[in-house]
């Protein structure tokens, strides 16, 4: 795989909107740019859980800008993550479909287990080695992540629907800070946070860390107000929340530290981190200075250096679900040789067709009985470390559609709009399904297909059908198939 001198990343939090740019040097990234704007998507959330017009403007405005930062690098050296509030709004396909026209690239919608593990990849990339188990904790716009890792490693990891903008509207609704609902919403956090408790419980970790903006404003204000000499400290918390609760509204709130920006949403932060402290027997926690945007970066980087943490999941879902290797390497070897026949050169198709060539079978491990669908269904909502969801669809698709009739896939309705390179993928993981059914390595040294419009032709060996009724049988019933979706399949 080609490696790139300049990578950059694009964090669209529930909270803010953060573009970083970094130079490569080996194994090492340096920064060149980073810009950040409060965007405040979780805020633009309605009753509907869709995005207002006004947040959208606000939101497409900023892409815009970061897009003028971006252009001229490649597609491949740029990564843009979308987190909580576009998990949860009901219009993000199209609220998406914008902000890639604005920002000038795909943008991915990350499962709350991938962004803590890519939260933790950053934080992580800025401590000094060391054999401790460590804490990480993320209170980010709409969402709370918790991770344990040791090393570059993440073991456990936990997405909260719970964030410093959400709760501030929630129980702090236009600045008021009292007793009762700080009283609340500290619960609230808790009750949230019991869930996880065990698994993240001060028996389990060394050191905690947190990283993002709540976890550095709390920091500032505590050790600028002489409430805590070093860090965020479960003393300095309780002092801090005398001091909130006695100024009653977020605009009274005069502490050196709080920036003009963080004091709408401060509240909400601090009930969540006090919730924590509480739950997991947290007395002291470091500040790390990275957080996401550098775990996006170093994922990045990981994928030009053969250390793609897909390609680790792919084998860990092959061993999990007790997939046959040797015939998911010949559907893949002859997919693969089929996508290469015809001049294709695009590696990111190419890996997605080996992908799911390795993993058209995972399905079996639910029931024989319309495995496909089964496969399907396991890679579009499973905790997939490495992939977004748009990822999983892709391969979700990929195998669904790997047998029986295409008509039935809504994918392959005239509304759809589904991309020529993935009907071509789709095209080819069912040739290789029906060219290796006797499970045995197919004995094919030359084939072509050529792809011209709407017309696919697959040569054969001069006489291969010949003693292989099965096989002819199976293609003359995928060539009606893929005639009934407009596509003439011919093949000899």
């Amino acid at each position: 795989m080609k490696s790139y001198d300049t990578l950059a990343a694009v964090d669209m939090g529930s909270n803010s909107f953060r573009l970083e740019v970094v130079r490569v040097s080996g194994d090492q990234l340096y920064p060149l740019d980073s810009l950040k704007e409060t965007v405040r998507l979780a805020g633009g959330l309605n009753d509907e859980k869709k995005l207002d017009e006004a947040t959208q403007a606000s939101a497409l405005a900023c892409l815009q800008r970061f897009g003028e930062r971006l252009r001229g690098l490649s597609p491949e050296a740029v990564r843009c993550v979308g987190t909580s509030a576009l998990r949860i709004a009901k219009n993000a396909d199209s609220f998406i479909r914008k902000a890639e026209i604005a920002l000038g690239h795909p943008i991915e919608i990350v499962a709350g287990r991938e962004e803590a593990r890519l939260i933790y990849l950053g934080v992580a990339h800025s401590l000094p080695a060391s054999p401790n188990s460590r804490l990480v904790v993320d209170i980010g716009g709409g969402s709370t992540e918790v991770i344990i890792g040791q090393g570059l490693n993440p073991r456990e990891g936990e997405s909260l629907h719970m964030g410093c903008v959400n709760f501030s509207q929630r129980f702090f609704a236009g600045g008021v800070i009292d007793k009762t609902a700080m009283r609340a919403a500290e619960v609230t956090a808790r009750v949230e946070v019991e869930r996880i408790a065990k698994k993240f419980s001060r028996d389990n970790w060394q050191q905690a860390l947190g990283s993002s903006g709540t976890a550095r404003a709390l920091r500032e204000i505590l050790e600028k107000n002489g409430l805590s000499e070093n860090g965020i400290t479960a003393d300095g918390l309780a002092k801090l929340r005398s001091l909130m609760i006695k100024a009653g509204h977020n605009d009274a709130l005069e502490l050196a530290g709080l920036r003009s920006d963080r004091r709408p949403v401060i509240a909400g932060g601090f009930a969540i981190m006090a919730g924590l402290f509480a739950e997991l027997g947290i007395e002291q926690m470091d500040v790390a200075e990275t957080a996401m945007r550098e775990g996006i970066l170093y994922d990045l980087l990981g994928r030009f250096h053969q250390q793609d943490m897909r390609e680790a999941t792919v084998d860990e879902f092959m061993r999990r679900y007790h997939i046959d290797t040797q015939q998911a390497a010949r559907v893949s070897q002859l997919a693969l040789k089929l996508w290469v026949s015809t001049g294709a050169s695009s590696e990111n198709d190419m890996r997605f067709l080996d992908w799911a060539a390795r993993l058209h079978e995972i399905g079996l491990s639910v029931s024989h009985s319309g495995y496909h669908r089964h496969s399907g269904y396991i890679l579009e909502n499973a905790d997939m470390p490495g992939f977004s969801r748009s990822d999983q669809a892709r391969l979700a698709l990929l195998t669904r559609a790997q047998r029986g009739v295409l008509l039935k896939l809504p994918e392959f309705s005239a509304e759809s709009g589904l991309a020529e390179n993935d009907r071509l993928l789709i095209w080819f993981l069912r040739q290789a399904v029906i060219l290796c059914r006797s499970r045995a390595k197919p004995d094919l040294p030359d084939l072509k297909v050529e792809v011209t419009g709407k017309r696919i032709r697959l040569a054969l060996p001069e006489g291969w059908l010949e003693n292989r009724p099965l096989t002819q049988r199976a293609l003359e019933e995928e060539a009606v198939h893929w005639h009934a979706v407009g596509i003439k399949y011919v093949f000899g």
